[in-house]
């Protein structure tokens, strides 16, 4: 795997991810309606850049999407969580949902390099 680019995905990835949470913070509807199929588009989005940009085999390609659409979430839902804007299980059940999420992502990417 590429190590710079998977910090690289994940810095741009978490960016976004920050920004839904601020958002969903004040804004009720995004955190109502946003917050859960927001957060796994733009761990897929991640999954498919890192793949498409990193190339190589299956397994790296699934492995760093699953790795960058996971850790972008898990630092997401971590502030959302210190805001006290989600549930505590969110954090597992959110970042599992995005790993799995991101490896889609990584697959669509490998497919489309």
């Amino acid at each position: 795997m590429n190590t710079k680019l998977i910090l690289t995905t994940v810095a741009v990835a978490t960016a976004v991810q920050l920004a839904m949470v601020i958002a969903g913070h004040y804004v009720p509807f995004i955190k109502n309606n946003v917050f859960a199929l927001g957060g796994m588009a733009i761990s897929l989005v991640a999954g498919l850049a890192y793949a498409k940009l990193a190339g190589g085999g299956w397994v790296p390609s699934l492995a760093g999407g699953a790795l960058v659409g996971g850790l972008c979430a898990l630092i997401g839902i971590g502030v959302s969580l210190a805001l006290k804007d989600v549930a505590p299980m969110i954090l597992a059940l959110g970042t599992l949902s995005s790993a799995v999420t991101g490896a889609i992502g990584g697959a669509i990417g490998k497919l489309l390099g």
